[in-house]
């Protein structure tokens, strides 16, 4: 059993940086593959960074790769996703996910998911 809560989204001019935060609840946190999604208005949820529960091995979407940077802190049972060099196109809500197997970029193998949190790239 995991809960999910994403936070660190807002509104930031293209070329800033963002912060976002992922809080687990749950002794499991650490045995759990994690990832973010994000979901733009009118579009299906797009997966972009994955985390061994170890943290270990990542994998990026090539759309975010050398931009955003994913990392966990299992001590504290957070996700982390730093944002930079943000662009218009990255506006959307963006979801932690948490699941049972080996990373996958298939939103469908994710069991747990947080609420999202929106971030807005202005031009």
């Amino acid at each position: 059993q995991v809960q999910l809560v994403e936070s660190g989204g807002g509104l930031v001019q293209a070329g800033g940086s963002l912060r976002l935060s992922c809080a687990a609840s749950g002794r499991t946190f650490s045995t759990y593959t994690m990832a973010w999604f994000r979901q733009a208005p009118g579009k299906e949820r797009e997966f972009v960074v994955g985390i061994s529960a170890s943290g270990g091995r990542t994998y990026y979407a090539d759309s975010v790769k050398g931009r955003f940077t994913i990392s966990r802190d299992n001590a504290k049972n957070t996700l982390y996703l730093q944002m930079n060099s943000l662009k218009p196109e990255d506006t959307a809500v963006y979801y932690c996910a948490a699941g049972i197997r080996l990373m996958t970029s298939r939103a469908a193998a994710y069991d747990y998911w947080g609420q999202g949190t929106q971030v807005t790239v202005s031009s």
